[in-house]
């Protein structure tokens, strides 16, 4: 197994950004982006003397939170359709400059047990699909709410292979259906679900399974994926905390203790050699600094504030950019919780804006873009001083649980009723 990963991993760029996305591994081809940080290095324009930015399409995307995956000039999503009368959970693949629907196949039964439907009075309902595709390669990684992960294939639909985790792996699944989405990096698939010793999963691209290790139960929480103090790493948040693993290998490298109440569905972020973690449901947010003394990886607890309030999430995400934290940090505040700043080496709010809620938040260069659960975009400075909004302009209807996602200057974004792509290309 060793030397056929390390054969796998010397085949130069072709394999590595085969399972990374098109365009020397950059952009925006699973959740989050190519890092699951959040993060783009594009520049974009920020004010719209227009108003608005021009909109390049729109396109239905019934029901679900699953957000857009951009790669070979298409983008991908989940969402929910009636397929031969049964309400099914569909990979739809849309023309990423046209927003003409290529094909949608359908991945699993469409079956939640409430949760989703939750919002404010007037932005409720649309549960659906929770995971994001991965696509890289001519192939296309579905994770569905039922914890099957399918390949495939990105022109056509057509399944080239799957794993039930469940069935196979000895996985069971959360109270709400799971969430997590896929994870490409380095010519590996990761995901989380299976039973005892091998709760954490690694599949090459035939299907094959590269190391599958732990006996830690999940989360929703999508894993992010570091380079700590030189080792490349995959980092889940599992029910006991975080879990980091050599991406290659799957061998164990360090914990650090979170709990689980209810729901943990927040990515960890990762700043340097600080990763912090968060959940709702009184659990808070946390700190951690990882280092390394000989072969040995340690993590020490910078700090820790438990509570929902102030730094529980309860799915957004945050990004960072010079030690501090941005995002929609808050506990169903839907409609009205407010993006802060957060100071990484305390975790003391630098500053709080209101009337967000429980949407999502990119970061191109200096400019945060912010999807508000309401369908409004806003972009603001990434600035640790104040809130400076620099643009905003409603994006699309429905209720926006998902998130944004950004490729060669165009914005994707989608809600519980459609998709839409803006023109943000930067003009000098």
């Amino acid at each position: 197994m060793k030397h056929h990963l390390l054969r796998l991993l010397m085949t130069g760029a072709l394999v590595s950004c085969a399972l990374s996305g098109s365009g020397l591994c950059a952009g925006w081809f699973q959740y989050r982006g190519a890092k699951v940080d959040g993060v783009s290095g594009e520049r974009i324009q920020s004010t719209f003397p227009a108003g608005a930015p021009k909109c390049v399409w729109r396109a239905p995307t019934p029901a679900g939170f699953s957000s857009f995956a951009i790669d070979d000039g298409k983008a991908f999503t989940l969402v929910t359709r009636e397929i031969d009368g049964t309400r099914t959970e569909a990979c739809l693949a849309l023309d990423a400059k046209s927003g003409k629907e290529l094909w949608a196949v359908g991945v699993g039964a469409a079956k939640y047990p409430g949760g989703g439907e939750s919002g404010t009075s007037d932005n409720q309902g649309g549960d659906g699909p929770r995971s994001t595709p991965a696509a890289g390669g001519g192939r296309v990684y579905v994770y569905s709410s039922e914890m099957v992960l399918r390949c495939l294939d990105a022109n056509s639909g057509k399944s080239l292979w799957a794993k039930d985790l469940i069935k196979e792996f000895g996985g069971q699944n959360l109270q709400w259906k799971s969430a997590m989405s896929p994870v490409l990096d380095g010519g590996l698939v990761f995901v989380a679900g299976g039973g005892p010793g091998q709760s954490m999963i690694a599949f090459n691209q035939t299907g094959a399974v590269a190391w599958k290790v732990g006996d830690d139960k999940p989360t929703y929480a999508t894993p992010t994926l570091a380079t700590l103090q030189g080792t490349r790493q995959v980092i889940f948040l599992m029910q006991s905390g975080l879990v980091a693993l050599e991406a290659a290998t799957g061998k164990a490298l360090w914990k650090f203790a979170f709990p689980y109440r209810t729901a943990t569905a927040c990515s960890p972020v990762v700043a340097g050699d600080v990763v912090f973690c968060t959940a709702g449901y009184e659990v808070g947010g946390a700190a951690c600094r990882v280092s390394k003394t000989g072969a040995d990886f340690e993590p020490k607890e910078i700090w820790r504030v438990k509570g929902n309030e102030p730094l529980a999430s309860l799915w957004s995400t945050p990004v960072q950019k010079d030690g501090c934290l941005y995002g929609m940090i808050s506990f169903k505040k839907f409609g009205r919780g407010p993006l802060k700043c957060v100071d990484l080496s305390d975790g003391k709010v630098k500053w709080e804006q209101a009337g967000f809620g429980a949407g999502q938040v990119l970061l191109a260069g200096n400019c945060l873009v912010a999807l508000s659960d309401t369908g409004e975009v806003v972009i603001a400075e990434a600035s640790p001083d104040h809130y400076q909004e620099l643009g905003r302009f409603k994006a699309v209807s429905g209720k926006c649980w998902s998130s944004p996602g950004l490729n060669q200057g165009r914005l994707y974004v989608r809600s519980t009723k459609e998709g839409a792509c803006f023109d943000l290309s930067a003009t000098n």
